[in-house]
């Protein structure tokens, strides 16, 4: 079912054209990312759909009963009251309706049974009792709960005013009391922004769940590949629609341009072709007609634009002025924190020459102050530092606090540069899309990216050996993170740095470190195989659990104790192998069902309603084979107790 539908948007200002002729669709359970470059109108766009802003042009269609969520990113939630009472507002209908149980549930008992009053208050009480429980009514604190879990708040936070958390902590509680509201189109812009790791995964779960539509604008590249089924780009003014996540619209991209070219250099061989022909044979009196008939070809021929690849990126190496000796940094049983409050201990780290390692952690773990105890900007609790030879360090902060708002772009650089002639300042800076009269803009009245280009630029400049980045990727756009991506992948220093961007990380890290109040834990390889080996970690634990049989003094209890377990162990399985049945049986009849109404003339005709029923046919035999597999593994254990 179509729930939404944008046909012929623009914006303009004045003459000047942010984008028109926009086209997009949302349907029943779409799952649709917006990308494009920064200042492409992403937001704009998003504001207009949801009908925060009316076009210039164009119209926007929506289902009458279709509901709509918007946030906007960085949107902080601004209330008096605290966590718990406003997280409940997301169930006030369904509050009412409880109450109004509780009221039938009185009126019912004072009246006499079998009149026309206890009748009616009958049914109306079971009519609400069923759509109570239709609406998880017995659950949404429960629901409450675990949205607030995911968004790392405990039972310690629900009785807080929300008007005395930080921002970080309100922008994350707007975001949770979006997703309990459920609206059947949920708008996000940049949902990922100042989100850790941990929770970032637990939202991609929970939003490849969701019951409703989704339109998200981000950044996070990894998360657009693990939650999004189609992209829509807006570039150059206009929009294009791909079907895939991020990682295939980048294939599908490439594939079209290619063809395109391909099309178009065809056409411009066959213009040739027909303008000499013209050319050669237009005065000749034996060839004139055939010469017009060409001419008369090409003049009503439609021509082709020439195919435009990708809009203008930043473009940019970062060169060092003498290598380091082989150990770069090295730390050992250090303590990091504030005010003698310590955040982890024992850290330790073995930089060595051309390592790419990651510190990834929760937030507030103490990520960016181990970043400034290396630099020296903070004191540590406990332990030192030890630079190795001819160590030289570039430091670049996620806040851009050491740029200067009361300079101009030229001056930043220059000041620190001062014997280097203005025309390579400017060069430098035209390689950051910085120029002509924009490099006398005032720091002070730049965007978040452009700012993030001057540190960077700042950064290329120094040529240190030693890179420490705090959250590079922030503000960036993903054309020029993958611009900033390819010159670290080039650079023949050394690489530490804080990310939360998981795609980022995989393409650059070498290794990566763990940050935890326990202190620091190495693993030797990307983002990916860390997660690999969590996971191998957090089983090996579990199965410890479950399998350890506990020591006792006599024999004749360890024997009872032993087969206790087993019988324990025993029951399990047989639970779980029955469970899995009776999922596998209930998955059967839903792929049958869709196979049934797929196979219907209507449906067939409709393809938009087919290619919904084939996405879910797609995903059902997807659990089903995963069930298989874990009724086969799950089969074979119970067998082997069983013996």
């Amino acid at each position: 079912m179509i729930l939404l539908q944008a046909n012929q948007i623009a914006r303009l200002f004045g003459a000047e054209v942010l984008f028109q002729n926009i086209q997009l669709e949302v349907a029943d359970h779409s799952r649709i990312g917006l990308v494009g470059r920064n200042g492409a109108g992403k937001s704009t766009l998003l504001k207009i759909i949801a009908g925060l802003e009316a076009p210039d042009e164009g119209t926007i269609a929506k289902n009458k009963t279709a509901t709509i969520g918007y946030l906007a990113q960085d949107t902080g939630l601004d209330s008096d009251k605290t966590v718990w009472a406003e997280m409940l507002e997301a169930f006030h209908r369904l509050r009412q309706m409880e109450t109004r149980l509780g009221q039938l549930e009185q009126e019912i008992a004072q009246s006499t049974q079998g009149t026309p009053t206890a009748e009616r208050l009958l049914k109306e009480y079971d009519q609400l009792q069923h759509d109570f429980l239709a609406q998880n009514g017995y659950g949404y604190e429960a629901e409450i709960r675990s949205v607030l879990h995911g968004f790392q708040f405990d039972e310690s936070f629900y009785q807080q005013t929300i008007d005395t958390l930080s921002g970080g902590q309100k922008t994350r509680l707007a975001l949770a009391r979006m997703l309990l509201q459920k609206p059947d189109i949920l708008i996000l812009d940049e949902p990922t922004n100042h989100l850790d790791i941990e929770t970032l995964s637990w939202l991609e779960n929970y939003l490849q769940n969701y019951s409703g539509a989704l339109l998200i604008v981000s950044h996070d590249r990894y998360f657009l590949d693990k939650v999004v089924t189609e992209i829509y780009e807006i570039s150059r003014h206009k929009m294009r629609h791909y079907k895939g996540n991020y990682s295939r619209y980048l294939d599908l991209k490439a594939e079209q341009l290619q063809s395109e070219w391909k099309t178009y250099e065809k056409q411009q061989e066959e213009i040739h072709k027909l303008e000499d022909f013209v050319a050669r044979n237009l005065v000749r009196a034996s060839t004139t007609k055939r010469a017009q008939s060409r001419r008369k070809q090409l003049e009503k021929m439609e021509r082709m634009d020439r195919p435009q690849g990708d809009e203008k990126s930043a473009h940019f190496l970062f060169d060092i002025t003498k290598p380091s000796g082989n150990v770069v940094c090295q730390t050992e049983d250090v303590a990091i924190g504030y005010d003698n409050h310590i955040l982890a201990a024992p850290v330790n780290l073995d930089v060595r020459r051309k390592d790419a390692i990651a510190l990834v952690g929760p937030n507030g773990i103490g990520k960016s102050t181990l970043l400034k105890s290396l630099i020296g900007e903070l004191p540590l609790i406990k332990g030192e530092v030890h630079l190795g030879t001819n160590v030289t360090i570039g430091y670049y902060d996620q806040g851009q606090t050491e740029l200067n708002p009361q300079k101009t772009i030229l001056q930043e650089l220059w000041d620190e540069h001062p014997t280097t002639p203005e025309v390579e300042i400017r060069n430098v800076l035209g390689s950051f899309l910085f120029s002509g009269e924009d490099v006398e803009k005032p720091i002070a009245l730049l965007s978040g990216g452009e700012k993030a280009r001057v540190a960077l630029a700042k950064l290329a400049m120094n040529k240190e050996n030693f890179l420490i980045l705090d959250e590079p990727t922030n503000h960036l756009d993903i054309d020029n993170k993958e611009v900033l991506e390819n010159a670290l992948i080039d650079y023949e220093g050394t690489l530490l740095f804080v990310s939360h961007d998981r795609y980022f990380i995989n393409r650059l890290a070498s290794k990566v470190v763990e940050l935890s109040a326990e202190g620091s834990k190495l693993y030797l390889g990307d983002y990916d195989y860390y997660l690999e080996k969590k996971k191998e970690e957090e089983e090996l634990k579990a199965l410890l659990e479950t399998d350890t049989v506990i020591p006792t003094v006599s024999s004749g209890k360890e024997t009872f104790q032993n087969t206790k377990e087993q019988q324990k162990r025993l029951r399990n399985l047989q639970r779980k192998v029955t469970q899995i049945e009776e999922d596998l049986a209930k998955l059967e009849e839903t792929i049958h069902h869709l196979e049934m109404e797929m196979a219907k003339p209507a449906i067939q005709a409709d393809h938009v309603v087919l290619s919904d029923l084939n996405q879910q046919l797609e995903a059902a035999q997807e659990k089903q084979e995963a069930f298989l597999e874990d009724w086969e593994n799950a089969s074979l254990e119970l067998e082997e107790y069983e013996n």
